[in-house]
Protein backbone atom coordinates (compact mmCIF):
# COMPACT_ATOMS: atom_id res chain seq x y z
CA UNK A 1 0.00 0.00 0.00
CA UNK A 2 1.34 3.08 -1.17
CA UNK A 3 2.17 6.05 1.74
CA UNK A 4 0.11 8.31 -0.12
CA UNK A 5 -3.23 5.87 0.56
CA UNK A 6 -2.15 6.16 4.01
CA UNK A 7 -1.79 9.72 4.27
CA UNK A 8 -5.31 9.83 2.47
CA UNK A 9 -7.03 7.70 4.98
CA UNK A 10 -5.94 9.79 7.89
CA UNK A 11 -6.77 13.05 6.26
CA UNK A 12 -10.49 11.19 5.45
CA UNK A 13 -10.76 10.20 9.10
CA UNK A 14 -9.36 13.66 10.69
CA UNK A 15 -12.13 15.47 8.07
CA UNK A 16 -15.16 13.45 9.56
CA UNK A 17 -14.01 14.13 13.23
CA UNK A 18 -13.44 17.54 12.64
CA UNK A 19 -16.76 17.41 10.55
CA UNK A 20 -18.48 15.85 13.54
CA UNK A 21 -17.68 19.07 15.48
CA UNK A 22 -19.31 23.06 14.66
CA UNK A 23 -17.54 25.35 13.84
CA UNK A 24 -18.50 26.87 17.66
CA UNK A 25 -17.20 23.70 18.82
CA UNK A 26 -14.57 22.75 17.78
CA UNK A 27 -12.06 19.42 19.47
CA UNK A 28 -11.12 20.05 22.59
CA UNK A 29 -7.36 21.45 23.24
CA UNK A 30 -4.49 18.87 23.04
CA UNK A 31 -5.95 17.14 20.26
CA UNK A 32 -2.66 16.39 18.75
CA UNK A 33 -1.04 14.74 21.78
CA UNK A 34 -4.17 12.79 22.17
CA UNK A 35 -3.95 11.19 18.34
CA UNK A 36 -0.49 10.65 18.55
CA UNK A 37 -0.43 7.40 20.61
CA UNK A 38 -3.81 6.53 18.95
CA UNK A 39 -1.40 5.85 16.11
CA UNK A 40 2.03 5.22 17.74
CA UNK A 41 0.49 1.97 19.44
CA UNK A 42 -1.04 0.17 16.93
CA UNK A 43 1.90 0.87 14.63
CA UNK A 44 4.40 -0.56 16.63
CA UNK A 45 2.19 -3.27 17.84
CA UNK A 46 1.96 -4.57 14.29
CA UNK A 47 5.47 -3.78 13.07
CA UNK A 48 6.63 -6.26 16.03
CA UNK A 49 3.80 -8.89 14.94
CA UNK A 50 4.86 -8.56 11.16
CA UNK A 51 8.42 -9.40 12.81
CA UNK A 52 7.47 -12.26 14.96
CA UNK A 53 8.66 -9.78 17.83
CA UNK A 54 11.89 -9.26 16.68
CA UNK A 55 12.46 -5.84 18.66
CA UNK A 56 15.40 -5.01 16.38
CA UNK A 57 13.84 -5.79 13.04
CA UNK A 58 10.80 -3.57 14.04
CA UNK A 59 13.22 -0.93 15.51
CA UNK A 60 14.98 -1.12 12.11
CA UNK A 61 11.38 -0.73 9.96
CA UNK A 62 10.70 1.82 12.38
CA UNK A 63 13.60 3.67 12.14
CA UNK A 64 13.61 4.16 15.81
CA UNK A 65 17.03 2.65 18.12
CA UNK A 66 16.44 -0.92 19.59
CA UNK A 67 16.22 1.08 22.78
CA UNK A 68 14.16 3.88 22.35
CA UNK A 69 11.58 0.69 20.65
CA UNK A 70 12.11 -0.82 24.38
CA UNK A 71 10.86 1.85 26.06
CA UNK A 72 7.75 2.79 23.64
CA UNK A 73 7.14 -0.85 24.58
CA UNK A 74 6.99 -0.74 27.65
CA UNK A 75 5.34 3.10 28.04
CA UNK A 76 2.38 1.96 25.92
CA UNK A 77 2.04 -1.14 27.69
CA UNK A 78 2.58 -3.80 24.63
CA UNK A 79 3.21 -7.38 24.75
CA UNK A 80 5.98 -7.73 22.50
CA UNK A 81 5.21 -11.21 21.94
CA UNK A 82 1.21 -11.00 21.25
CA UNK A 83 0.02 -11.80 18.04
CA UNK A 84 3.36 -13.60 17.40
Amino acid sequence: MPNHTLEKTIQEHLQQYFAAHSNSHLPAPGLYDRVLPLVEKPLIEITLKATAGNQVKAATILGLNRNTLRKKIKELGINPMDGC
